[in-house]
């Protein structure tokens, strides 16, 4: 094996962490970083499946939002629903997964973490999960690969201040979409997990 091709086999190198929660990682890159800027791996499919992460993902999306912009608690209902590899590529966010699937030992439970553009860590979300995010800067860039397309006959919604759920997102009033606003409490969804 020459150096280059060393090179290329570290330049694949990822950490998945479990969380706590079946089926949920943290995922932290290797970056490798030189004069000209970075390079990092995001996805690598043999790499998820050592981990028993077998997504096949069918739709990438973005956003952009302003500092304190929520966007969730959203998930999508079977045979339509999502596992989700989320990021942030400019900016910062608090990034939060509650399990939904009712024969979890987490149900109801959440899991957050800050991913932001400095540190690059990534957070692989399986189907059976509402999934939001606070944005935590201006102009916050943030991406996500899907397993399923986005149907809207097939959307959830919990709010994103449940009592039940109690996530502590560090904000009063954030800035919500007047959908995301009005979404049922987790006890009121139609719960398909």
């Amino acid at each position: 094996m020459n150096p280059r091709d060393t090179d290329e086999a570290e330049a694949r190198h990822m950490t998945i962490s479990p969380t706590g929660f079946e089926g949920l990682w943290l995922i932290t890159p290797k970056v490798f970083n030189d004069i000209r800027g970075y390079f990092m791996e995001v996805f690598r499919k043999e790499t998820f499946s050592e981990k028993g992460i077998e997504a096949q993902f069918h739709q990438d999306n973005e956003s952009c939002s302003a500092k304190g912009v929520l966007r969730g608690l959203h998930f999508q209902h079977p045979p339509y629903e999502q596992g989700k590899l989320v990021r942030v590529v400019a900016g910062r966010v608090l990034d939060v997964a509650v399990d939904i699937r009712t024969k979890s030992a987490t149900y109801g439970r959440w899991y957050s973490v800050v991913l932001d553009s400095s540190e690059k860590k990534m957070l692989y979300i399986p189907p059976g999960f509402a999934h939001g995010f606070l944005t935590l800067e201006n102009d916050t860039i943030f991406q996500y690969k899907c397993t399923n397309p986005f149907r809207s006959e097939a959307e959830g919604c919990i709010r994103w201040n449940d009592p039940d759920i109690a996530i502590d997102w560090g904000v009063d009033a954030p800035q919500v979409s007047e959908r995301d606003s009005r979404a049922p409490f987790f006890r009121d969804i139609s719960n398909p997990f």
